[in-house]
């Protein structure tokens, strides 16, 4: 008789008897790769993760910088380990944009699981100096003027910076012609100087620029004003609805890792992003802390997937 109103209460406490049959994880230092360079949004979301998320699992947690191929290197790196120990800071550009872009050695929605949702960062319009435009409405009345004349900079063929203005285009009617760099660093250096008018560079590239007023902000892509720029509007409070897009993070680890540290994992970031400290060290570079259950991160994941496909191929975006 006890042994079965032991088990009657194991089936209804499913959480404790998985925590009876799962090995004891982590054993040993985790690996969170970044798919950029130091410095970088990626980096940073990393970063202030991985420093409150090693007291919790009780082991370092190590951050990787392994840039290359637009943020897909350290992906199919996670996507092949099998270590049990890894885990990538996934970014928009590796999840949701490259797959239609690039041949990839791993299949993006089968050998990696969306685990912890982390953010979004926002791309805002901005324009340099030498342009005359001080609002959207401006920038579109001069940009119907002369077709084509004024140039858009961004980071790259199928960054979110180049996506951004080909929304914007669709949504205003306009045509603009686009100048990829390799990199915001070099864009940013042109669209100072006036060898490019305008970009929609993330954030955390343009704050310093727009606050020492190298830099005029005409609109952010989120769906509501961002706290670090409160004064400028989102684009569809300026007339341009449609165009809503930022480089968001989130926690990815191979398909094959077991539920229950998918589970752990997921559970301990959002007690990270929930610390007041986390919080005013990304909010402070206009990050959106945003925590998801599993569930709804892996059906964002799935729509985000979609709707960059689509966009790309609207706008037939190929990388040469």
């Amino acid at each position: 008789m006890q042994r079965r109103t032991l088990l009657a209460a194991a089936a209804l406490l499913p959480g404790i008897a998985l925590a009876q049959t799962t090995p004891e994880w982590p054993t040993r230092p985790l690996r969170m790769l970044v798919g950029s360079a130091p410095g970088g949004g990626t980096d940073a979301m990393a970063r202030a993760v991985a420093d409150r998320l090693a007291p919790l699992l009780r082991q370092p947690v190590v951050v990787e910088n392994r840039p290359g191929v637009s943020n897909t290197l350290a992906v199919d790196m996670t996507a092949k380990s099998t270590d049990g120990h890894t885990m990538v800071m996934g970014v928009v550009t590796a999840h949701a944009i490259a797959p239609h872009l690039l041949k990839l050695g791993y299949d993006n929605n089968r050998d990696l699981v969306p685990v912890a949702f982390v953010g979004t960062v926002p791309n805002v319009l901005v324009v340099g100096n030498s342009l005359s435009a001080t609002s959207v409405q401006a920038l579109v009345a001069l940009a119907k003027k002369e077709p084509g004349k004024i140039n858009f900079a961004s980071s790259g063929t199928g960054s979110t910076q180049h996506i951004a203005a080909e929304m914007f285009k669709d949504a205003a009617g306009i045509e603009l012609t686009h100048v990829p760099y390799k990199g915001s660093a070099a864009a940013l250096v042109d669209l100072v100087s006036g060898q490019v008018q305008m970009s929609f560079d993330t954030m955390p590239s343009v704050l310093g620029q727009i606050k020492a007023g190298k830099l005029r902000a005409l609109g952010v892509t989120s769906a509501r004003r961002n706290p670090q720029l409160p004064q400028v509007p989102t684009l569809a409070e300026a007339g341009v609805p449609g165009v809503e897009i930022g480089a968001w993070y989130g926690i990815y680890m191979p398909a094959a890792t077991p539920r229950a540290v998918q589970a752990r994992v997921h559970d301990e970031v959002n007690k990270v992003l929930a610390m007041p400290e986390t919080r005013t060290r990304l909010e402070a570079v206009g990050a959106e802390l945003q925590p998801m259950g599993q569930p709804e991160f892996i059906a964002f994941h799935n729509a985000e997937y979609q709707r960059f496909g689509e966009i790309i191929r609207k706008n037939q975006i190929k990388i040469d």
